[in-house]
């Protein structure tokens, strides 16, 4: 079969020709791929600087995808550590950890959805006790996975949603996905008296966004629990001491490990109907994998899905 393989981190991966896959345990499938989109999980695996990244090559990139199965249905599936991803013809997967999809649904625009949209979706449900009512601030809201969280902030009862980013023109877009008010770094006090940050950022930024936050609350005894959900600005952030003291601020993180696969799958069907019923503003782009040598480092607006 084709696919697309790494031999080394810091080259794209190449297309090319890879055995094909095999079942081994009683759970395993094996399956078609349909679509499976680029995400920063994705990436970051595949460079080496995610801390799931084993090292092992050859490896075919890939971690969700809409694929189907021998019965001929669709499903989205999400595979563990594993050098065979869904960035290929055909992979393996285990079907515990798949949803059987609706016979219309859409597979680039669910392969888009389902990874950042997770991202927020499982860190309100299952990281945090939520409330309705709540208001919330979006810390890299410009972002495929950001956008997603101002509409799913919104449609889990959220009071306010205030999204924070750098890139002013994609900034205006999201007052109309639901955001309460769109804010620069610069301009990030204005959404002190938020109850919760969802942080797709990280590093110095989100380090630098602390501060000036917890100094401009109205009561600074008023709990503010920031989820640190991803890390595109960098893994270390210097937190300032005075974060912690100054304020009553509680940092968790959600993601692979703190977050059950249980508890991620059982999430699943639910936002894979807020996907299918157009709920959920989508921004997806198709790409032939074998393309995917070029495509890998362009810049993108939406989230690249390759299909086979």
């Amino acid at each position: 079969m084709r696919a697309a393989v790494l031999t080394s981190y810091g080259t794209p991966p190449a297309y090319s020709e890879h055995p094909d896959p095999v079942a081994r345990s009683e759970h395993d499938m094996v399956v078609d791929v349909l679509a499976a989109g680029l995400h920063h999980l994705t990436r970051a695996k595949a460079d080496g600087s995610h801390y799931s990244a084993t090292g092992v090559f050859p490896l075919v990139p890939g971690v969700d995808g809409v694929v189907r199965d021998p019965q001929g249905r669709l499903r989205y599936a999400v595979l563990d550590d594993t050098n065979l991803g869904t960035f290929a013809e055909r992979t393996v997967i285990d079907a515990r950890r798949s949803i059987v999809l609706p016979d219309d649904a859409d597979p680039v625009r669910i392969a888009a959805a389902m990874n950042p949209g997770m991202s927020s979706w499982v860190a309100l449900r299952r990281r945090i006790t939520f409330r309705e009512g709540q208001r919330v601030l979006i810390l890299g809201a410009t972002g495929s996975a950001g956008r997603m969280a101002v509409q799913i902030a919104k449609r889990f009862g959220a009071a306010e949603v205030f999204a924070v980013g750098r890139d002013a023109e994609r900034l205006k877009t999201l007052t109309e996905l639901g955001a309460h008010q769109a804010l620069t770094f610069d301009e990030i006090a204005a959404a002190a008296d938020v109850d919760v940050v969802l942080d797709f950022v990280w590093g110095a930024p989100a380090a630098g966004a602390m501060l000036p936050i917890l100094t401009a609350r109205a009561d600074r005894s008023a709990p503010l629990t920031w989820v640190q959900i991803g890390s595109i600005a960098g893994d270390p952030a210097p937190i300032p001491s005075a974060a912690l003291r100054a304020a009553r601020l509680q940092i968790v993180g959600s993601g692979i490990g703190s977050v059950s696969p249980r508890d991620f799958i059982a999430e699943l069907p639910e936002l894979v109907a807020a996907v299918t019923d157009n709920a959920l503003d989508v921004q997806a782009r198709a790409v032939p994998l074998a393309r995917i040598g070029q495509a890998w480092n362009e810049p993108a607006s939406e989230r690249l899905v390759f299909v086979p």
